[in-house]
């Protein structure tokens, strides 16, 4: 059973920098793409961040220069440093990976951020 645990997250306030981690259970494999995703009530679900095993990164131009994505190849986790948070990043946060013709999801963490 594979399945990936997002942690981290709650109720924070505007300016700080909580860390959000996905780890794999029930695998070993490295996947090829992980990534986070979020989500607010009424709005599509947007990419994040993303990394693929060679550590290439991508990042919404939202959240360039705050988030930071990164993972551990060996553990298959992934983590998003998020600093200087802002209201406007309150979503749920979905870990996702990609492992052959697979897509996995988490099933979400919720980030509110408070003024």
């Amino acid at each position: 059973q594979v399945q990936l645990l997002e942690s981290g997250g709650g109720l924070v306030q505007a300016g700080e920098s909580p860390r959000l981690s996905c780890a794999a259970s029930g695998i070993s494999f490295r996947f090829k793409f992980m990534g986070w995703y979020r989500q607010t009530p009424g709005k599509q679900r947007e990419l994040v961040a993303g990394i693929d095993r060679g550590g290439d990164t991508n990042y919404a131009d939202s959240v360039t220069g705050r988030f930071t994505i990164s993972r551990d190849n060996a553990k298959n986790t992934v983590t998003l440093q998020m600093n200087s948070l802002k209201p406007e990043d309150t979503a749920v946060y979905y870990c996702t990976a990609k492992i052959f013709s697979a897509i996995l999801w988490g099933q979400g963490t919720q980030v509110t951020v408070s003024s």
